[in-house]
């Protein structure tokens, strides 16, 4: 079974209103019915009270009732969680809850982060990764990425007000279904969350990027760079390849003249790779060129590959040369390390048991 085209929270209120005319209901309904799914967060048309029963068993006929199952939720020491869902058609996709962090977006003290999967698996291929040692599946629909937003905040208790697209697989790679769930999510009639409050990170696809630049809302870019030169970035970007940097700089360029934004470049450190003092003055130099700012996070192990983190010195030497260069630069240690939080593992370690 695969997700239906038509399932109910796969529509936006413009389309529900639509369906219901031409099946002869009335316009307003549509309303009803999207309170009860992002400001009541009724889990099943038996919910809807003040709806017709007729009417509550036209939609369970038309449009299948979407839900996310959690399969499994772990707690980290330092009260990151990752929560693994089973979809509707069998496959798994992780999501991952990160506390208050000043050192990743912002400096907002009481913000809630959520990092939320698009695909299941990912085609990239990306060495130190997790998501695509098992190929790809299939694109997620609009109802199954902001279905991962309300189960988490269902699961943890808590009001998420933050939220990256950074889990499995690569969100402008599902470019339509990305922009509709990022409708449904910031829509007043949605779930209501702000479009500054919505980053989306990218392994670099240029032609996407410009796409993005495009749209009206004002969503934040991040990008997974990993690299300042092209000799270094496709020994673990493959897609290096058919976006190199000099592509990707002129996409980015693109989008903050577009967009009026400081993009983030998001830069794990691997010990031997790209963790050099060098390494970190070409990064610096591609920095201030974009007039981005960049998050640096020492690699997270992932179980069957042989990549490790540099030591603090050497993280601290990195952070030096871009802190001299005058780059805005962070770096994040240690959010959901003991948890397996790197993207893909939980539903590895679950398909492989």
């Amino acid at each position: 079974m695969t997700t239906p085209t038509l399932a109910l929270q796969n529509l936006t209120l413009p389309e529900l209103e639509e369906r219901l005319i031409a099946l002869g209901e009335p316009k307003y309904r549509a309303g009803q019915v999207m309170r009860w799914l992002y400001e009541k967060r009724a889990e099943s048309y038996e919910k809807m009270t003040d709806l017709p029963a007729a009417l509550r068993a036209l939609f369970v006929a038309e449009f299948p009732f979407v839900r996310l199952e959690n399969v499994r939720v772990l707690g980290s020491k330092d009260t990151t969680q990752k929560f693994l869902f089973r979809l509707p058609d069998g496959a798994l996709i992780e999501s991952v809850l990160i506390p208050a962090s000043p050192a990743l977006y912002g400096d907002a003290s009481d913000r809630r982060t959520i990092c939320m999967s698009t695909q299941v698996g990912c085609a990239y291929g990306c060495k130190f990764c997790a998501s695509g040692l098992d190929g790809f599946a299939r694109n997620l629909s609009a109802a199954e990425i902001a279905g991962q937003f309300m189960e988490v905040e269902r699961l943890s208790g808590e009001r998420i007000n933050n939220i990256v697209f950074m889990g499995m697989g690569e969100p402008l790679a599902n470019f339509p279904n990305l922009m509709k769930a990022i409708t449904i999510i910031n829509s007043e009639w949605g779930i209501g969350l702000g479009a500054r409050h919505i980053t989306i990170s990218t392994s670099g696809l240029a032609p996407q990027i410009r796409q993005l630049a495009e749209q009206p809302k004002q969503i934040r870019l991040a990008i997974s760079l990993h690299g300042a030169t092209d000799a270094v970035r496709e020994q673990i970007m493959p897609v290096n390849k058919k976006y190199p940097i000099a592509a990707l700089v002129d996409a980015c360029e693109y989008y903050t003249t577009k967009k009026k934004q400081r993009i983030t470049f998001e830069y794990i450190l691997i010990k031997g790779v790209n963790d050099d003092t060098s390494h970190a003055a070409d990064l610096a130099r591609i920095v201030k060129h974009v007039g981005a700012k960049v998050n640096c996070i020492p690699y997270n192990h992932v179980e069957g590959l042989t990549w490790e983190r540099p030591d603090e010195s050497r993280q601290d030497a990195f952070m030096s040369v871009l802190e001299r260069s005058n780059c805005i630069a962070t770096i994040r240690r240690e959010k959901g390390h003991d948890i397996a939080a790197a993207c893909g593992q939980l539903r590895r370690q679950t398909m492989q048991k």
